[in-house]
């Protein structure tokens, strides 16, 4: 017979018909009950062993991490919890697991940090099962949106030659010899030598690439891994993660930031109805973290009124000028409890800032847009006040930035001077400026980091752990 998941098995009418489980046991009691998990649910199914039925020597081989193929009859529980249980006619052993080495035993509850060495593991607890069950969820949810909107899905380059931010920060790709780089007759490393023939990384954005396919298709998206080489030991920082950016022809910055309203409470709704089981264990265990807080340090909003806090409320938008201004008078600059205190308009906003106007001002979500042009990137389309550029971003309670974007650039002497001022390389960005020479259009898009969209989602406060295995600063095991 075929496995039934337990997810399925758990909504059955039992009739004591037969059926087949496979997966991992969680506990096993009194040598008769088995709580076994194949991680299609948060919610293991209770398989009854009948006393005496299997040889001692099978019975100790049963332990927590142990997998386990059963087959029984399904029939009405009567313990407390559960509707059905197995009743045990066979019982295979697929894979021991010895007791004194397993690390993940229940009587004690392992902490985060140490799950992160443990990353081949930690998928197997209710809390990892929960985030990567809600992470796929919300990557389906993520296509759909796109899809039902008549976008294209385009995939960009994980190896280029530009550096869409500006900002250096990437890793480079090579197969030259490290130790004995060929070298041009300068003393420079010679990269024509190099397999692609020139300088290479791995992407920090495919935006740049997304906007060729915008200006010919009308509305794309790509969402794939990108990197950033920074040395950030933050709790919302990843050397390697996703990003999902759309690119949209004939968009305004007003289109654009009504399409990411849209795109982030699509996916809040999406995972409030349907990832209600694991929402619920990821609230409660939130509940247990914040109680273990200072009170001043507790978030005012628990996890399912967080989510509601942005599903049900429309976006405040207001100019960064106009941002300024509230922080400049508000009672934490005044009285300096800011960390980084606002005293002059072009600053460069911080995460305290953002969280200020989202859940203390405004009380709902916020749109910022028009910010300086020195704080921002060379492609944002210049306002004609000749200070700010056509940026937006979308913040959020608890994590502040969540979406960052602009109407892009397009006219074609506007951007070249921009190039120029900023001493970019023009002859590798050649094919994003002839862009502008030919059918040039206005357009608009922006960027998710799906990562920091699971942190809000989950409730955890570690980017590290939304993501199967993290990369980060002196990490790149498994």
């Amino acid at each position: 017979m075929k496995r039934t998941k337990i997810k399925e098995l758990l909504v059955y009418k039992p009739t004591g018909q037969t059926v087949v489980v496979s997966g991992w046991v969680r506990t096993f009691r009194n040598n008769q009950f088995i709580a076994i998990n194949d991680g299609s649910t948060m919610q293991n199914i209770q398989a009854v062993v009948e006393l005496n039925s299997l040889a001692d020597s099978i019975l100790k081989r049963i332990t927590t991490g142990t997998c386990l193929s059963i087959a029984g009859e399904l029939i009405p529980s009567l313990g407390k919890g559960q509707a059905v249980e197995v009743k045990v006619k066979k019982l295979d052993i697929l894979g021991d697991c010895d007791p004194e080495k397993y690390p993940l035993q229940l009587k004690n509850r392992p902490s985060l940090e140490y799950l992160r060495e443990i990353s081949h593991l930690r998928s197997r607890t209710n809390t990892f099962g929960a985030i990567m069950r809600i992470r796929h969820a919300m990557a389906y949810a993520v296509h759909k949106f796109f899809n039902d909107r008549g976008f294209f899905y385009i995939h960009t380059p994980i190896v280029t030659g530009s550096d869409a931010e500006g900002a250096g920060a990437m890793f480079r790709v090579t197969t030259l010899n490290p130790t004995k780089p060929p070298l041009d007759e300068d003393g420079n490393v010679n990269f024509k030598e190099d397999f692609f023939g020139r300088e290479t990384n791995l992407t920090v954005s495919g935006q740049l690439e997304g906007e060729t396919y915008a200006l010919a298709l009308g509305e794309i998206y790509t969402f794939g891994p990108t990197f950033r080489a920074e040395n950030s030991n933050t709790t919302r920082h990843l050397a390697e993660f996703w990003m999902i950016e759309p690119e949209m022809a004939f968009f305004d910055i007003d289109d654009n930031m009504q399409l990411a309203q849209d795109f982030l409470q699509f996916l809040v709704r999406y995972a409030l109805e349907n990832c209600t089981e694991d929402l619920d264990f990821l609230n409660k265990r939130a509940q247990e973290e914040e109680q273990a807080k200072p009170k001043e340090q507790r978030n005012d909003l628990g996890l399912f009124d967080r989510l509601k806090f942005v599903s049900e409320n429309d976006f405040q938008r207001l100019s960064y000028t106009e941002a300024i201004d509230i922080l400049k008078n508000s009672n934490p600059n005044k009285k300096k409890k800011f960390q980084y205190v606002i005293d002059s308009w072009g600053v460069d906003l911080q995460s305290e800032h953002e969280r200020f106007l989202v859940e203390k001002h405004f009380k709902k979500p916020v749109i910022i847009y028009n910010y300086p042009a020195e704080i921002k990137a060379f492609y944002m389309r210049q306002n004609e006040d000749g200070k700010t550029v056509a940026a937006m971003d979308v913040l959020f309670p608890g994590i502040g930035e969540i979406i960052g974007g602009s109407q892009r650039e397009e006219r074609y002497d506007r951007i070249l001077a921009r190039v120029h001022e900023l001493n970019l390389p023009e002859e590798d960005l050649w094919w994003y400026l002839e862009l502008r020479k030919f059918g040039s259009a206005p357009h608009s898009g922006f960027g998710l980091g799906f990562e920091r969209l699971i942190q809000f989602v989950t409730g955890m406060t570690n980017i590290r752990d939304v993501i199967p295995f993290p990369r980060y600063p002196g990490n790149a095991e498994f």
